[in-house]
């Protein structure tokens, strides 16, 4: 249902500044009217004709005092023009009997100030009011040449061509002035990409450092604006929505007794379809979730609009009919808002972040690749050259050899399987879970280990820096298990249902009683990109023997998944 028209909010217009004097302008002016002054003198021979003059001077007093006013302002060039075109039947027939100038020429000598009024309202960007000043133009230019008296300037060729000619230029003043304004000012200085991206950042930075913690995490956007939203509608649940790509739909928070499978394709017939497409809240008596139990059902979806593009959508939804009608919608309008200009810095917050992070990891990855992984292959080649040219009977320092060699070629494996992490990253057309599934498959096959799949994962997607986490805290458990359990079986499973998700990685080997710095640090490095995302780690020993590491975000779903786990081994 589109917005009722009470609930659009009036953008109050730009308005002038403050009346002051421009000298430059009043300049212009006086020296215009010293100019029409003295051709009028040349071409009457008459001072009395100045009386013209003085009138115009009297006619542009508004342009001096109340330049920024409404109505004085243009009033007071419309009066210019008046007062320009009369004078110019006038002076022209004077011209003509004092036989100074012919066939009614004489007009000439007062149209040009035409250009100060019509270029006045040009530049002031009022397309209208030139139009308007033009025709009062041409109707007072007929009127001063009827009424002007002896000789009669209208019925002058002299006359007429002097009028169309003013016409015709001030037809050209008033349609292109936008142009010559943009030439007449100064053009700005474009800013180099890389100097306006430092601007931006460093503004960033100085806004997130000012703002309280968790101010800048879409997710817990979304669930005080959720909080903020049940104080003033009725909802049994309710759903923030942000956009992740390929037309799709990610959620960012939910609220509701229990979960729901929310439609997120944008083009499925649906109110979230709608509401995206059109920018307009929309009521429904259907719900939006993909399956529903039935019954009376209200829905709205509210667009979460920042100037003009679309970032996310809000979802209520309660068992009783008719429950949001325009007021309702206006309250929940009111709340919205202003939360969708936080939720976009949240997420242009983690887009930058995200791309910083990928950077960085490809940045490395190529600097271990071309320096300490070659350097170390090269130190394999000497050792095979030593072993080679050893003399008969140096067993011992053959043997010492070949141990350093085992370590070199260890290391290098590790360095392999080192970028290998660094480099891998989430598909956004894959998933979560095929991502872990690879990392899982290429570290058990190097280490020997059997490796066991269970996935039960969504259509929807969580947000791609959640993914990009869970995916790191994976790795990290796989690659403990790996280096320090001394294990035979993994078993990764990933169940992800937005915005709930579960990363489990459990071993046979032999628990924590390795105490080794780096396994400790790897800990604390999973604690930390948990608490990033607002999940939680669980580490707890697997019976009879080994560890399971657990991530969970969220609370799990309260209702039977409709999706086959998928079991496999590795190797099968």
């Amino acid at each position: 249902m589109p917005v009722p028209a009470d609930t659009i909010r009036h953008v109050p217009a730009l308005v002038s500044g403050p009346a002051r004097i421009r000298p430059a302008e009043a300049a212009a002016r006086v020296v215009m009217l010293l100019l029409v002054a003295a051709l009028t003198v040349t071409a009457t021979g008459q001072p009395a004709q100045l009386g013209w003059i003085a009138a115009l001077a009297v006619a542009a007093a508004p342009s001096f005092v109340a330049r920024g006013h409404a109505l004085l302002a243009p009033l007071g060039r419309a009066a210019e023009v008046v007062v320009t075109c009369l004078a110019a039947g006038w002076i022209a027939a004077a011209a003509q009997v004092a036989d100074r100038v012919d066939a009614g020429f004489g007009a000439e000598a007062v149209l040009p100030y035409l250009a100060v009024p019509l270029l006045t309202a040009a530049l002031r960007r009022r397309p209208m009011e030139g139009i308007g000043l033009l025709g009062l133009t041409a109707v007072t230019m007929a009127a001063g040449g009827a009424l002007a008296g002896p000789g009669e300037p209208l019925g002058q060729p002299g006359y007429l061509a002097a009028c169309a000619q003013w016409l015709v230029l001030g037809a050209i003043i008033t349609f292109a002035a936008e142009t010559m304004r943009q030439l007449l000012q100064p053009p700005d200085p474009t800013p180099q990409p890389y100097a306006e991206a430092t601007r931006l950042l460093t503004q960033l930075r100085s806004v997130a450092r000012s703002l309280p913690g968790a101010t800048l995490d879409p997710g817990g956007i979304s669930e005080h604006l959720l909080e903020e939203l049940r104080a003033v509608a009725p909802g049994h649940r309710a759903a923030v929505l942000s956009a992740s790509g390929g037309g799709r739909l990610v959620v960012l928070a939910q609220t509701g007794a229990e979960r729901v499978d929310w439609e997120t394709t944008l083009d499925a017939d649906s109110g979230i379809a709608d509401a995206w497409a059109t920018q307009n809240p929309q009521t429904a008596s259907r719900s939006q979730a993909r399956s529903h139990q039935g019954g009376e059902v209200s829905s709205l979806v509210v667009p979460l609009v920042a100037g003009v593009r679309t970032i996310g959508l809000v979802i209520l939804e309660t068992d009783e009919p008719g429950a949001y009608p325009s007021s309702v919608v206006f309250a929940v309008t009111e709340v919205t808002g202003p939360a969708s200009l936080r939720l976009e810095a949240a997420l242009l917050f983690d887009d930058v972040r995200s791309l910083a992070t990928n950077e960085e990891r490809q940045r490395l990855a190529r600097e271990i690749h071309d320096g300490v992984a070659q350097e170390l292959v090269m130190v394999g080649y000497g050792i095979d050259n030593a072993q080679a040219t050893l003399p008969e009977g140096a067993e011992e320092t053959a043997e010492e050899l070949r141990a350093l060699r085992a370590e070199v070629t260890r290391v290098i494996t590790e360095l392999r399987l080192s970028l290998f992490e660094l480099r891998s990253e989430v598909d956004r057309n894959g998933g979560l879970a095929p991502a872990i599934a690879e990392y899982a498959r290429t570290l058990g096959t190097s280490a020997g280990l059997r490796v066991h799949f269970t996935f039960d994962e969504s259509t929807a997607r969580l947000p791609a820096a959640t993914e990009a986490e869970l995916l790191r805290i994976a790795q990290e458990a796989i690659t403990n298990a790996r280096k320090h359990a001394g294990a035979s079986n993994l078993w990764v499973t990933c169940t992800v249902d937005p915005p709930y998700a579960q990363i489990e990685v459990s071993d046979d080997g032999k628990g924590f009683a390795d105490t080794r710095p780096d396994g400790r640090y790897g800990l604390t490095i999973m604690a930390e990109r948990a608490e990033r995302i607002r999940g939680r780690l669980e580490i707890t020993p697997r019976h009879p023997s080994g560890t399971t590491v657990a991530v969970v975000l969220g609370t799990p779903p309260r209702r039977d998944s409709v999706r086959d786990g998928v079991s496999a081994q590795e190797g099968e």
